[in-house]
Order: structure tokens, then C-alpha cells, then sequence
């Protein structure tokens, strides 16, 4: 099983950063009790509170489609507070592929790590 890894980067809407963060704790309370696969979800922003990024890491692609389907009914409200663009890295199961349609976000998949000494 190949981990999956995510990063949102996130720019608020003026007057929405603090509804962002109040659906974010939210979002954080349901991964630590419901998400099984959840490795890392990690929320950072600049110094003025004007942008944030997201990380995330997952067991594998059905764990991050388990967190998304924990999260879902966040979705919406969160988009209504920013624009949110991202990457996704890593090999997504063919039940993910369905789920990567237009330009958001970007997929990244291997070709080298650290632990091997050739492309993968």
C-alpha cells in the first residue's frame, strides 16, 4: 500500500478566515475520531492570516477516500470561505481516479524516493 499525500493551499475571501477556521476545527475533531487512516493533517498560515496550507498524509488511497467521505458535508461551506487549490501525491486507487476530474488538484505521481536507488 502506497501512502497518498495532500496539499491544499488555501487564499481567504475577505471577512471569511475565522468561519474557515471554525469549519476547520470541525474537520480536525473528525479526523482524529473518525479517520482510521489518517496519518497527518497539518493546517499552517502566513503572518497576516491571509493564506493557509494544508497537509496531509494517508495510509494509503482508500484512507483518503475514507477522510473525504468523513468530511464531505464540510466541503461546501469551506469553499464558500477561500479558494483552494492542491496537489495530490502518490499512486490513487482506480476508485480515487473517478474522483480526480477537472484541474483540481494537480496529481503528482512517483518516480524517485529516498528509499530506492532508481526511479520507481
Amino acid at each position: 500500500m502506497e501512502e497518498i499525500k495532500g496539499i491544499a493551499r488555501v487564499k481567504f475571501r475577505l471577512g471569511k478566515v475565522e468561519e474557515w477556521k471554525r469549519l476547520t476545527a470541525q474537520a480536525m475533531e473528525i479526523v482524529r475520531t473518525k479517520d482510521k487512516g489518517t496519518l497527518q493533517y497539518e493546517i499552517f498560515f502566513n503572518a497576516d492570516e491571509t493564506e493557509a496550507i494544508v497537509f496531509e498524509r494517508y495510509r494509503d488511497a482508500d484512507a483518503a477516500l475514507e477522510h473525504f467521505a468523513n468530511i464531505g458535508h464540510l466541503m461546501e461551506p469551506l469553499m464558500a470561505t477561500a479558494t483552494i487549490t492542491g496537489e495530490l501525491l502518490g499512486t490513487p486507487n482506480a476508485e480515487m481516479r473517478k474522483n480526480l476530474t477537472g484541474d483540481q488538484p494537480k496529481l503528482f505521481t512517483p518516480w524517485m524516493t529516498m528509499n530506492e536507488t532508481s526511479a520507481v
